[in-house]
């Protein structure tokens, strides 16, 4: 008598709802992780860019600027999530004039998702001793949140006077990162 090759129907059932169960419990913990990444990636561009600033300023002795830029040239008060651009600030006007150094270009958030940072600052300066002064009152608070709105992929990025950057979630403090 031959053997006959394959799969009995029962089998395949069997294997196709393991499939779907595995994928059930797989995808939306995928989604939490892939989200939670961008969303940490992108504030953490910003805190990156706030200390290179704060040791551009401390090393050239001299104002360097970090500000919302839409376009990669200048300051725009449009969001954080356009852009930003970080250049050494000569005469201390908030603004990268002719001369001045252009050090570092952040182009718009560019996920499928659309992310916004909102924060009541357009742009931060740093001296040449490492404080930071606003274009308002510092500490201030830069908020990265996600199309949903869900507070478990919130991200902050908490700015002082003193010029020290960090970051924050809103599970581990709903205070600071509200």
């Amino acid at each position: 008598m031959k053997r006959q090759n394959g799969f009995t129907l029962t089998e395949l059932l069997v294997v196709m709802a393991i499939v779907a169960i595995m994928l059930g419990i797989g995808v939306p913990s995928y989604r939490y992780i892939t989200t939670s990444y961008r969303m940490s990636a992108e504030v953490n561009s910003l805190l990156g860019d706030m200390q290179f600033a704060r040791a551009e300023a401390i090393k050239e002795g001299q104002f360097v600027v970090v500000c919302a830029s839409s376009s990669g040239a200048a300051c725009t008060n449009t969001g954080w999530n356009q852009g930003w651009i970080v250049f050494s600030d000569t005469n201390n006007d908030l603004q990268l004039n002719n001369g001045e150094r252009l050090l570092h270009v952040q182009q718009a958030f560019s996920g499928t998702v659309p992310d916004a940072m909102a924060a009541n600052v357009t742009a931060v300066k740093y001296n040449r001793e490492g404080f930071a002064t606003a274009t308002a009152q510092l500490p201030t608070t830069f908020t990265l949140t996600e199309s949903t709105n869900n507070n478990a992929w919130k991200r902050c990025l908490l700015l002082t006077a003193v010029g020290t950057a960090s970051t924050l979630t809103h599970v581990a403090d709903a205070v600071n990162c509200p």
